[in-house]
């Protein structure tokens, strides 16, 4: 029986977007070269990460932001409903990324996960990754007591999806995959300001509200706890060994 993917996993604690965007990045990068050297017996031309020299090729980086939005690469730009001015004024800053997905925020208070993951290792199905992402923060919020599921056509974490008038999203979730390597995750709002929402069309989706964890159960959350239970979900839905790797 073949051993489980190892994903090594960073707690970056707040971050500047641009900083771990680029973290990402460079990981893709190192694990697309260690993939091609593989296939092809040449020595990669990147500069390895020390665990992907190691022979650890999956990554997962959990973080919080400062306040930011970000569009991504299909999204429309008129869903950031305030300008560049009032956005610096607010201290929030703005990215054009390259992920699917429209525009979200994020926020301190915001569980964010960032799986770079080689899908060969896995299963090479774009579908069962998002569904298996979801699954894991449907898992982890169900363990706090909180009832969530998917809504039809609409990637992300929902509460009461079915329910027209009610439907609000707790978790968005928009990635890139380059031969078969992702990058960029979910945003699960825990303590999340909601207010910072109201700012923007969340994902594109009109007349639809946006939760947190905090807001559902009436009060603040640890975020070390939901952290614990979501990588217990992680590990669980996608068979995978982690290994804490404080950076």
């Amino acid at each position: 029986m073949p051993s489980k993917p190892i994903v090594a996993v960073q707690y970056l604690g707040m971050q500047p977007y641009a900083a771990v965007w680029q973290q990402q990045e460079l990981l893709l990068q190192a694990i697309l070269a260690q993939k091609k050297s593989a296939a092809t017996g040449q020595s990669p031309q990147t500069q390895e990460p020390p665990d992907t020299a190691l022979g650890i090729t999956n990554h997962l980086l959990l973080v919080q932001h400062p306040p930011v939005y970000t569009l991504g690469k299909s999204g429309n730009a008129q869903n950031l409903l305030i300008s560049e001015q009032q956005m610096e004024a607010m201290g929030i800053e703005y990215f054009k990324i390259n992920r699917g997905g429209d525009i979200t925020f994020h926020g301190p208070g915001q569980l964010v996960g960032y799986p770079i993951l080689d899908l060969e290792q896995f299963k090479t199905d774009i579908g069962w990754y998002l569904r298996s992402l979801e699954q894991v923060v449907i898992d982890t919020l169900a363990h706090f007591g909180i009832a969530a599921g998917r809504s039809p056509g609409q990637t992300g974490v929902w509460l009461d999806a079915q329910k027209p008038g009610l439907e609000r999203k707790i978790c968005a979730m928009g990635v890139r995959c380059s031969r078969w390597v992702t990058m960029h995750g979910w945003a699960l709002n825990v303590n999340t300001n909601l207010d910072y929402f109201n700012h923007i069309v969340p994902c594109g989706i009109k007349n639809k509200a946006v939760t947190s964890m905090a807001h559902e159960l009436g009060g603040p959350l640890s975020m070390d706890e939901v952290t614990a239970r979501l990588l217990l979900a992680f590990s669980q839905t996608l068979g995978a060994h982690l290994q804490p790797n404080q950076p």
